[in-house]
């Protein structure tokens, strides 16, 4: 690990912070697979030593690296190369949970929270384009890939239009695969909206992460063109330690 580390040049005469020398080289040794996952970096005294910088220097990197998920610290152990994130592309394609975990060489698991009849919340019968007091069937998983927690996602559709969904066993079958075998209607046109938050008590049991980690927020409405109203209303929670996105843009650009 120490020849590793005497490999990073930082050059303290360009304008380019040191931290920041530091961070982006030590990520790329992670990229690059020359640290490997679970690995333990040196303390943070050998570092200054081996890379003749300040221990606030080796701080603020280490500290940028943590907070991007690319390395976890425990107290009292040390800071470690955390696994690599799953990178999701369901931005920019419509493509099941399952089918992209495979693409990935993953193999996707789904637990069953609940499935039941409800009335509300109020946001996703507007989102639905119901009364408020319309009966709603409501859907939550916890999403897996290769026995790791990477989302809980909570559904939302119409009762009365998908009744027979309550009868199907989400484990092993997908949401918008069942809804094009039982009622041949595709999903076929998304809005989705994304933030950033802090994990809940019951979300970080669920994803098995400490509480106020930092969660990915999406919410998603469904349609179709074989539908007149909204199909489906969603709001998935995904690690921000172990989910990254990427979205291709077609276009033109104007000056």
């Amino acid at each position: 690990m120490d020849s590793i580390f005497n490999s990073i040049k930082l050059d303290k005469n360009i304008p380019i912070p040191l931290y920041y020398q530091l961070k982006k080289q030590i990520f790329t040794l992670i990229e690059n697979a020359a640290i490997q996952e679970g690995s333990m970096l040196p303390p943070e005294n050998e570092l200054c030593e081996v890379l003749n910088v300040s221990r606030p220097t080796i701080r603020q990197a280490l500290s940028e690296l943590v907070n991007e998920g690319y390395l976890s610290r425990y107290k009292g152990k040390g800071t470690f190369i955390s696994n690599p994130k799953v990178e999701e592309c369901f931005l920019s394609k419509l493509e099941t949970f399952n089918q992209e975990m495979k693409s990935k060489g993953l193999t996707p698991q789904t637990l069953v929270i609940k499935l039941e009849k409800l009335t509300g919340p109020h946001e996703a019968s507007e989102k639905l384009g119901l009364p408020l007091d319309a009966p709603l069937i409501y859907l939550s998983r916890v999403r897996l890939a290769d026995q790791v927690p990477l989302v809980y996602v909570e559904t939302f559709l119409p009762y009365e239009q998908y009744l027979k969904l309550m009868d199907v066993d989400f484990t092993v079958n997908s949401l918008y695969q069942s809804l094009e075998d039982i009622y041949q209607v595709r999903v076929n046109r998304v809005r989705r909206e994304i933030e950033a938050i802090n994990a809940r008590r019951q979300e970080a049991e669920l994803l098995q992460i400490t509480k106020n980690k930092a969660l990915i927020l999406v919410r998603t409405v469904a349609s179709s063109d074989d539908a007149p109203m909204p199909v489906e209303f969603s709001i998935a929670r995904y690690r921000g330690d172990r989910n990254k996105f990427s979205v291709d843009i077609l276009g033109y650009y104007y000056s």
